[in-house]
């Protein structure tokens, strides 16, 4: 279950928001479950070959956004929260959307022409889409 996880040395971010993001991504799109149990703070530790006090952060701080629930005694696993997978997509959205436009900012690029690509962008997935069907 923990074995999919990837933890980067060379990512400039701290191990648990590394840890909390993939947690999220599993979530928003669907491999884990309300409900479903998911590895102890013990056993990701040792999987990931990090400190148990960084996986422990990882999941109060996913606990906090309401993405998890731990129960002394009987783990941690995916909070029943409905519509919780969307809620993250958003989130994974809202979080890209800012990025291109620190990213349109840097590069000295006008609101409308940002707006201009996005709509481009999505044409060409739509017709990539429509050429595999």
């Amino acid at each position: 279950m923990s074995g999919d996880f990837v933890i980067s040395q060379t990512d400039k971010r701290p191990i648990y928001l590394q840890i909390m993001e993939q947690i999220k991504q599993r979530v928003a799109v669907g491999d884990w479950t309300e409900g479903q149990a998911i590895p102890s703070i013990r056993q990701l530790a040792v999987d990931l070959q990090v400190s148990v006090i960084t996986v422990k952060r990882a999941y109060l701080e996913l606990e906090r956004e309401g993405v998890i629930i731990t129960q002394q005694g009987k783990g941690s696993q995916v909070a029943s929260n409905p519509g919780l997978g969307m809620r993250l997509q958003e989130q994974e959205l809202e979080n890209h959307l800012e990025h291109a436009a620190r990213l349109a900012d840097l590069l000295g690029i006008r609101p409308k022409e940002l707006e201009e690509r996005l709509r481009q962008a999505y044409d060409r997935r739509t017709e990539n889409e429509k050429e595999q069907v």
